[in-house]
């Protein structure tokens, strides 16, 4: 259940990948309303990708940072019971004083709204 890395993970003309047709998945870039979230604020943050890194270690068990990229960072988390791999990404965006992010499940059509959860977790821990 723990499916192949998607090559469609990472920057594209500067954004991250689109939403797939599932409702599995959230992003704060894209414009379809069931999946949409708003980017994290980190308006004032010193060195927020840090931060963002230092908060994903303590409060999202099984995440693994896969790849940091200037202001891209893409995790993996497993879900407790059958493993199932997330592929979380994360984007700074300086001059708006944001965080993107889109975070999706590699299997299976619903994710009972874990991803979103997820990143609530996540914005929380980040104010």
């Amino acid at each position: 259940m723990t499916a192949a890395r998607p090559s469609h993970l990472g920057l594209h003309g500067g954004k991250l990948a689109a939403v797939p047709d599932s409702p599995n998945c959230v992003s704060s870039m894209t414009d379809q309303e069931p999946f949409f979230m708003e980017p994290i604020d980190v308006t004032g943050v010193d060195q927020p990708l840090e931060k963002l890194k230092q908060k994903i270690a303590a409060e999202i068990p099984r995440s693994e940072l896969i790849t940091e990229d200037g202001n891209y960072l893409h995790f993996e988390v497993k879900s407790l019971v059958f493993r199932f791999v997330d592929d979380t990404e994360f984007l700074l965006d300086e001059a708006e004083e944001v965080i993107h992010f889109r975070s999706a499940s590699r299997v299976g059509y619903s994710d009972m709204g874990a991803n979103r959860k997820r990143v609530e977790k996540i914005r929380s821990a980040m104010n």
